[in-house]
């Protein structure tokens, strides 16, 4: 008898999200065992738990995702239990804190899709602006874009301050360059979208961080991005369902939630089933996320 695929899913939150739950079942999983409340220092014996309860060949049927809210340390846990395996005992891993790692990518796979296809460009050089960039997707879009050779900078409603510590913090642990901005009042918003090629909006849902006056300051602006799908649009005039729509009262071209929220939906069921079909285990993060994701905008001429 075939053993059955089960993937155990770790967050360090009080519970599992149901939407990754209902993920990884449509992926094909058979059994889907949450784990609560794992702290950093758990991660290691949880998976020598799973890895030493099946042979190396049964172990292909096994896998663990690492969920929780928190980028920074799902990057640390997804290391632990990386680092945890004892070959040929090992299973393979995937890491999406708050389904953040695909969103990001998702949101920047298609800013880079629409800046080739309407400007003639990519994201090298271009100048990025995350408003909302303290929270994960913000932090994790900040780390792929200037993989992707951006110039970028997070901005917080906190200040300047918190803005720098952020951007430092989340800069040296992914080893890239992210600068600060302050977006405390519409003033600081309008100074730091003046320069800016693209703007994220990764703000909380049914916050509007860019108005429609606002955005007569962002003389540059080629593409703006907005993963709020909950009125009133983050970024004003960037409708939810817009996929490189034109953006009235600019040059530039909107990419709302929905349109993001598709390619998301699609790299997260492709990492998933990836470790199911792997034939040596695999170990997925958001730089694999953004690959899969620019692969399926490319298949589908996105």
């Amino acid at each position: 008898m075939e053993r059955p695929t089960i993937l155990h899913m770790f967050t360090p939150g009080k519970q599992m999200s149901p939407f990754d739950v209902n993920m990884a079942a449509d992926a094909g999983y058979d059994m889907l065992p949450p784990y609560c409340e794992v702290g950093l220092d758990s991660v290691a014996a949880l998976t020598q738990d799973a890895i030493f309860s099946r042979s190396p060949k049964g172990l292909a049927r096994t896998a663990i995702f690492i969920g929780g809210r928190d980028a920074l340390l799902a990057a640390d846990m997804l290391e632990k239990a990386r680092k945890a395996m004892v070959p040929p005992f090992a299973v393979s891993l995937m890491a999406d804190p708050s389904g953040s790692y695909t969103t990001a990518a998702a949101m920047v796979a298609c800013v880079e899709a629409a800046l080739r296809k309407h400007h003639g460009c990519g994201l090298q050089g271009q100048r990025v602006v995350i408003l909302g960039g303290m929270g994960p997707v913000g932090r994790i879009a900040g780390v792929l874009a200037a993989t992707a050779g951006a110039q970028v900078s997070l901005s917080s409603r906190n200040g300047i301050d918190i803005a720098e510590e952020a951007a430092q913090q989340t800069g040296q642990r992914f080893g890239v360059t992210l600068h600060g901005l302050s977006g405390g009042d519409r003033a600081a918003v309008r100074t730091s979208i003046a320069e800016a090629d693209v703007l994220l909006a990764c703000a909380a849902a049914g916050v509007q961080v860019v108005s429609k006056e606002d955005l007569a300051f962002a003389t540059h602006l080629k593409v703006a991005a907005d993963v709020n799908a909950v009125p009133p649009e983050g970024i004003a005039g960037v409708g939810v369902m817009d996929n490189a729509a034109p953006l009235a009262g600019t040059s530039a071209v909107g990419i709302g939630a929905l349109a993001v929220g598709n390619v998301k939906y699609q790299t997260q069921q492709k990492l998933l089933l990836q470790m199911i079909k792997a034939d040596k285990p695999v170990v997925l993060s958001f730089l694999d996320a953004f690959e899969v994701a620019r692969q399926h905008l490319a298949a589908s001429g996105g």
